[in-house]
């Protein structure tokens, strides 16, 4: 028997045939969880003038050199400076402008006095400090000058760079589109939910988990729902999801040896060209890889833990591929501190569902749960990340460093 893939050439040779889906340009309202296809280049200035930080005085600063509680200056306010109803100036000697934060700085004045440093006298204000040229002003182009860069394609749309994108004078984005991942359950053993279950069967969900996952990542979800353990049921599935021209298809179940597992078999009639099948990876291990025509493949193990490990390593990265994010496949781990002693591993990359211990001042202790069959939604919903041990990793005491996978809970 050949050796088993280790999970880091796995990822590589998923991510190796991905090709970033076609471009299309979206209103900047609707573009946020959108992937740039392009950068974001200023067609403006940000601020395109100088403005007041604070609400105040604008001044000459040569005129309150010198102001002091005891022996304030009094100035002649013409003028009131607001935001959108700015006050041009000029501002004169012995003569100030009442402005508000985001103002433009009017013409003449070089300073600000703030408010509560100043007392109201009539039409003039007394200035009880002196400041230096500059203070309290935002210069033109602070945040950024007409063709600075501001994003860079692969850069997925939160809400602070959709912000960033229109402050540059963008109402359009050019964004990839969402790659389709049509998700497909297999077993004659499952139902949906709220369906009847006969004695024997259980309900489907790790559908919901890869659905919800690959929208999570930037993908459109396409359900297929359960197909049975016939290869007319399979074919007819794979058919619809060419149909809807599907950019990945995940199948769910039947890619192991047993005499019901089909779906290698059924995707090889429908001309397969398989990439890997089997990896070194608990839970995960009989995870399939290849390509029909377009369409990659990627059959992931029924047990739910095993799905949901492999949509986190390899469907997700292969999302973000497909988007054009150039570190889809960075690895997103991070150091920890064990919180309990561990045998020795096997030649498989483990995986093990963990809580967390965590406090500012040090790294998270990692708590991994006693029962780690890969069965058991119940633990992983639980969890808060997972453990990575490498293959043939010596034994570990509590307090050894470790390296955890944390699992996002924000979709």
């Amino acid at each position: 028997m050949s050796a088993l893939l280790p999970v880091a050439e796995a990822l590589a040779r998923i991510l190796a045939g991905a090709k970033p889906v076609e471009p299309e340009t979206m209103p900047i309202t609707a573009a946020a969880g959108r992937t740039l296809a392009e950068d974001v280049r200023a067609l403006r200035t940000q601020p395109p003038f100088a403005t007041s930080a604070m609400d105040g005085y604008a001044v000459r600063a040569a005129d309150v050199a010198g102001a002091s509680p005891e022996a304030p200056v009094r100035l002649t306010v013409t003028a009131t400076s607001a935001a959108g109803h700015g006050a041009r100036g000029p501002v004169g000697p012995g003569e100030a402008i009442r402005i508000f934060t985001g103002a433009p700085l009017p013409e003449g004045a070089d300073t600000i006095v703030i408010q509560e440093d100043t007392l109201p006298e009539g039409d003039a204000v007394l200035a009880r400090v002196g400041n230096p040229p500059g203070r309290h002003i935002r210069g033109s182009g602070l945040d950024f000058r007409e063709g600075d860069r501001l994003l860079t394609a692969g850069e997925r749309l939160d809400g602070w760079r959709v912000a960033l994108a229109a402050a540059g004078g963008h109402p359009t984005l050019r964004v990839r589109r969402r790659p389709r991942v049509a998700v497909l359950a297999t077993g004659d053993e499952l139902v949906r939910p709220g369906e009847p279950a006969d004695w024997d069967q259980i309900v489907a969900s790790n559908g919901l988990a890869l659905a919800a996952m690959a929208e999570a990542a930037g993908a459109e979800a396409i359900d297929l729902g359960i197909a049975g353990d016939t290869f007319a049921d399979l074919e007819a599935a794979i058919t619809r999801a060419r149909d809807a021209k599907a950019d990945l298809l995940v199948t769910l179940g039947g890619a192991s040896v047993g005499d019901h597992d089909l779906v290698q078999s059924a995707l090889t009639r429908q001309g397969l060209d398989l990439g890997f099948w089997r990896i070194a990876l608990r839970p995960g291990k009989p995870l399939m890889h290849g390509r029909l025509g377009p369409m990659a493949v990627l059959g992931l193990p029924g047990n739910p833990v095993s799905s949901v490990v492999c949509g986190l390593l390899f469907v997700q990265p292969l999302i973000r591929a497909l988007l054009g994010d150039p570190d889809a496949g960075a690895d997103r781990s991070e150091p920890g501190l064990l919180g309990r002693d561990l045998p020795a591993n096997d030649g498989r990359q483990d995986y093990m569902r963990a809580a967390l211990d965590t406090a500012p001042d040090r790294l998270p202790v990692v708590h991994p749960a006693e029962r780690q069959d890969s069965s058991m939604l119940s633990v992983l919903a639980r969890s808060e990340a997972l453990l990575i041990r490498a293959p043939h990793a010596p034994a570990a005491r509590a307090g050894d460093p470790c390296r955890i996978l944390r699992l996002d809970r924000g979709l």
